[in-house]
């Protein structure tokens, strides 16, 4: 059974930044794109980044970009999204999903998903 785990949330001033953490199960993480996703209260599933599985390609969504970082150690199976600077708009509930297809950008393509993590940024 595929599991993904989301972990590193929380409550967050302006300007602050966390690591979230993606832990997969069930599955070897080599063989597997890596997605985050978020959906903000009232607003649609949007992609934030996603990383491919070997040579592990990077996608950033551009209006995030120099904020966010996206990693992942197979050793481990997990992944991990970074963000900095961040502000009330990043509020969200934040998804990750894994995928057999490389650098997959939309929803659908992703197989497994996570519970997801809420991020609150808030003062």
């Amino acid at each position: 059974q595929v599991q993904l785990v989301e972990s590193g949330g929380g409550l967050v001033k302006p300007g602050g930044a966390l690591r979230l953490t993606c832990v997969v199960s069930g599955v070897t993480l080599v063989d597997q794109s890596i997605g985050w996703f978020r959906q903000a209260p009232g607003k649609e599933r949007e992609m934030v980044s996603c990383i491919s599985y070997v040579p592990g390609n990077t996608y950033i969504a551009p209006f995030l970009k120099d904020r966010i970082k996206i990693s992942r150690d197979n050793a481990k199976n997990m992944a991990y999204l970074e963000m900095n600077s961040l502000n009330a708009e990043d509020t969200a509930i934040y998804y990750c999903a894994s995928s057999k297809e490389w650098l997959p950008l939309t929803a659908d393509r992703y197989e497994y998903w996570g519970q997801g993590t809420q991020v609150t940024v808030s003062s």
